[in-house]
């Protein structure tokens, strides 16, 4: 399946998600204080992965309904947001009526930005091009579109999530998945997209070949208070309270 071919399934699989979920999520999300990353992994306030975003520029790359990005703009950052996904795009744009806050909305894949060289100071994802788009695609543009020095931080489902993850089904508590399975991943179904899930050496390989330096690595356990999540359920929470279910990475870009 080429490239081209992957979005269209992967677009039509967030049209689905908006209809069902996103979107009547969206203005509870937009109306949180706290940057509170992904469905376990907890605040930023604790975590320490963005650092300083007033007064810097900042791209969600597949930024969705773009809570995500209102977080940071009530931070003070210069935010855009890049999604393909029109629907998801269009429920942003109520909410910044809404909430009377307003920044860029791109309708683009992260692979493929129509944005200058050099434009941001600071890249992010939360479960957005970090799984959804190819990272031999994706990570290039991230930095083309850095400053020198800029940062990158996104996060992504574990890969020991996705090693016990049946093709449909909760994760489990054993190996379901070889390792030389990780890479580009179809999902069975017709209402499944495409996912992309590498293995911690070739995320480093990746990184550094488009010449990030590696600042950390969070792999976090959910609190002990976690309960199952209302609409993405397919990590238990008690299996998150004994293994990574997300990981979080931080790089710069070289200067």
């Amino acid at each position: 399946m080429s490239h081209a071919e992957d979005t269209r399934r992967n677009v039509d699989v967030w049209t689905k998600a908006n209809a069902e979920y996103t979107d009547r999520k969206a203005r509870e999300s937009w109306a949180k204080e706290e940057i509170d990353w992904g469905m376990f992994s907890g605040p930023e306030s604790e975590i320490g992965a963005l650092g300083e975003v007033a007064d810097k520029d900042v791209v969600e790359l597949g930024c969705g309904t773009a809570y995500f990005s209102a977080w940071l703009a009530k931070r003070g950052a210069r935010v855009t947001g890049v999604d393909p996904t029109p629907a998801q795009l269009e429920t942003a744009r109520r909410m910044q009526h809404e909430f009377d806050l307003h920044f860029a909305l791109i309708e683009a894949g992260a692979e493929d930005v129509p944005l200058p060289d050099a434009s941001f100071d600071l890249a992010v994802s939360e479960y957005g091009a970090s799984i959804w788009a190819d990272p031999e695609r994706w990570i290039p543009e991230a930095a083309r579109l850095l400053r020198p020095g800029g940062g990158l931080v996104f996060l992504c489902n574990s890969t020991l999530s996705i090693l016990c993850s049946p093709d449909e089904g909760k994760v489990e508590e054993r190996l379901l998945r070889s390792h030389a399975d990780l890479g580009r991943i179809e999902w069975p179904g017709e209402d499944e997209g495409v996912n992309y899930h590498l293995t911690h050496g070739e995320m480093i390989r990746v990184l550094t070949q488009n010449g990030f330096q590696i600042e950390a690595l969070h792999e976090r356990l959910a609190p002990e208070s976690t309960t199952e999540h209302e609409y993405y359920d397919f990590i238990p929470a008690a299996w998150a309270r004994r293994w990574p279910a997300e990981e979080i990475w931080v790089a710069r870009r070289s200067v």
